[in-house]
């Protein structure tokens, strides 16, 4: 549990003011609003003793397998599963009682986006080529059988596939690799007819649909940079898409679920709070019921089969769970799984008899599929992914922590101790950005903190102001401040780690991949002296060229971030690590993949060949067919060596 001691915390913190902060950014003339209040002591850190414990093997962590989707059969008896047993994202079958995994597919490519037609007779898949990011839609036999490419569009990206109740259709969001958004669109199961039932004009906004009710769709319309949106119901005649929800501008709500008569949608919304809350809408009567408010993250699920209940998710200060919520008296009850991070697998993650499935992690145990009984509130793991290495009592676990940041932003972070740490102040620490900016690091398995706190490393994730998790007002707090507060929220960190009695300010390192590799490259450029070692795992170079090269989804995104490269050169230049990068003093192992449509190859070859050009210590290793972000295991086990050999090197001597 967080420790929120307030007590020591303003004379530790203020001993070190005098360590280099970020020297251009200008404070907020106020903290920024979160939900995540009290600080905790850095004293009150204890390094827990355990002669067991020992370095984790990179391969372990990486054989230990992940999921990237789930779905139930039709009938309930078994369920199907995205999983790399094999080292590559494919489709798998287990008995819903649990039994040995059936392989259904053979791909280098991931597969995802599951979806079960109503005759129990076919999977719906999605798979793009290579990690580019333009999906088609497959089709695959329950029983095996040869795969059928539905869509077949190079220049179109098909995804989330929802079947209409009688299987005759299929529905599913389309986006051209012109556009920024996606549309809706419904295929003709027999004939594969594919036919567009939204034309969206504007180009930052993008539709997924939600499920089928009478004579058409409810679908989700919302903008690229996740702050406004709406429920609106698309018929199947061609005619003009209706609004179903009305909010007032920069509010989301949206739904998540239909009842099975058609006459409720679950939904989620921050409208009038700013913070996301679950509730439950009448299509008939418009009407709203909402579940008793909580200050953290709240969000709407999917209805139990009866349509007395609704499954709602609770990210409390990055520790989420799922629970059921009766629609009728607002009361909640738990579905019996561990603390950590729990998820509902799929979109539809009820059987007809009330089963449930479920994702579940922790920081010191791995990914694995569950299935509760709603019924009476108890659930068990259905698969066993993790290698018997990876026992948790030999594994180091997170803990929640609290800090202030340069203005009196209450920074919420994942903090990873390592066993056996002695508070003689020599011990290493490593930084780690997540990615987005809007995004957020939570209780769940890290292989890269279980990897380095198990080699002595402390490691602290932090969620810094532009994070998801605590309303929208920290959200937005670092737009057109990409690399500002937010990177002097990180710097803040070390400050904590320090104080704690157990860091080595000389031994600090930082590494993050997306966003948090840009974070990297911004650290050691503006805030030089803070870092001894990093490692940026394709991150973002140059705003210019990524907004020249990028996906125009993206490019809608990142607009909506630091606004347009004309308008606002002065933001652009001060955002790009470019501008610093010759400032650096920390040795830099850059880490890419050669298909990232993200972050385009070249930039990372232009942060190397200027360090080089002014004599820094620079290393890369890039990897042929991986996108943004490595899915191959044994490129994923590669980089994490890498990763952790030159930490070594440079924060340990070694």
């Amino acid at each position: 549990m967080s420790d929120r001691h307030h007590t020591a915390v303003g004379v530790a913190l203020a001993l070190l003011l005098a360590q280099p902060a970020l020297a251009a950014a200008k404070p907020a003339p106020k903290p920024v609003p979160s939900p995540a209040t009290g600080l905790t002591d850095p004293k009150s850190l204890v390094s827990p003793v355990n002669p067991a414990a020992g370095p984790v093997a990179a391969a372990d962590l990486y054989f230990s397998r992940g999921g990237l989707d789930a779905v139930w059969s039709a009938d309930g008896k078994s369920v199907f599963v995205s999983t790399n047993l094999t080292g590559r994202y494919n489709l798998w079958r287990v008995d819903a009682d649990g039994s040995w995994p059936v392989q259904l597919t053979q791909s280098d490519d991931r597969q995802s986006g599951l979806a079960a037609s109503p005759d129990g007779k076919w999977i719906v898949f999605q798979a793009d080529a290579g990690g580019n990011e333009m999906y088609d839609l497959y089709a695959l036999p329950v029983g095996g059988g040869p795969v059928i490419n539905l869509t077949n569009t190079p220049d179109v990206s098909e995804t989330t596939a929802r079947f209409s109740p009688d299987g005759a259709s299929l529905a599913f969001a389309a986006k051209r690799k012109a556009d920024a958004g996606s549309n809706i669109a419904v295929m003709g199961w027999a004939d594969r007819k594919v036919r567009l039932l939204t034309q969206e004009t504007q180009a930052e906004f993008t539709w997924a649909p939600v499920g089928w009710v009478s004579g058409g769709l409810i679908a989700n319309r919302g903008d690229v940079g996740h702050t406004l949106m709406g429920v609106w119901r698309v018929g199947l005649d061609g005619g003009a898409p209706t609004p179903v929800t009305s909010v007032k501008a920069k509010a989301i709500i949206g739904a998540t679920d239909i009842s099975a008569d058609g006459k409720l949608l679950a939904i989620t919304s921050d409208e009038g709070t700013g913070q996301n809350h679950a509730g439950v809408l009448t299509i008939a009567t418009g009407a709203y019921g909402w579940l008793k408010p909580t200050p953290w993250d709240q969000s709407s699920g999917a209805f139990a089969p009866d349509g007395r209940s609704l499954a709602v998710v609770d990210n409390a200060d990055g520790r989420q769970s799922v629970s059921l919520a009766d629609i009728a008296t607002g009361a909640t009850r738990s579905l019996g799984l561990p603390d950590g991070y729990t998820d509902q697998a799929s979109a539809a993650a009820f059987t007809a008899d009330g089963r449930m499935l479920l994702s579940h992690e922790a920081s010191n145990s791995p990914f694995d599929y569950w299935v509760a009984d709603t019924k009476v509130g108890t659930a068990r793991p259905l698969t066993h992914l993790g290698l018997a290495s990876l026992d948790p009592a030999r594994l180091p676990s997170a803990q929640i922590v609290h800090y202030a940041s340069q203005d009196g932003t209450v920074i919420s972070a994942v903090l990873t101790l390592p066993f056996n740490l002695k508070r003689d102040g020599t011990a290493p620490a490593v930084v780690v950005p997540h990615g987005g900016p809007t995004g957020q690091t939570q209780d769940r398995f890290s292989r890269i903190a279980i990897a380095l706190a198990s080699r002595g490393y402390v490691v602290i994730q932090p969620n810094v102001r532009g994070s998801t998790g605590y309303g929208m007002a920290f959200q937005m707090a670092n737009h057109k401040d990409l690399g500002g507060m937010d990177l002097t929220d990180e710097v803040y960190a070390t400050k904590f780690l320090i104080a704690s009695g157990y860091v080595n300010p000389k031994k600090i390192g930082i590494t993050g991949g997306s966003y948090g590799g840009f974070m990297t490259l911004m650290a050691i450029g503006r805030t030089p002296d803070v870092w001894a070692a990093a490692v940026s795992q394709y991150g973002i170079i140059n705003w210019y060229e990524m907004l020249k090269h990028e996906d125009a989804a993206l490019q809608q995104y990142q607009r909506s971030l630091i606004g347009d490269p004309v308008a606002d050169k002065a933001v652009y230049d001060a955002a790009s690590p470019m501008t610093y990068i010759r400032q650096a003093k920390a040795p830099l192992l850059v880490l890419q993949g050669e298909n990232d449509i993200r972050v385009p190859v070249g930039q990372a070859r232009e942060v190397v060949e200027t360090l080089k050009s002014v004599g820094a210590t620079v290393d890369a290793h890039y990897y042929p067919a991986e996108g943004h972000g490595f899915v191959k295991r044994e490129n994923q086990i590669d980089a994490m060596q890498r990763l952790i050999a030159w930490l070594d090197k440079y924060l340990k001597g070694e």
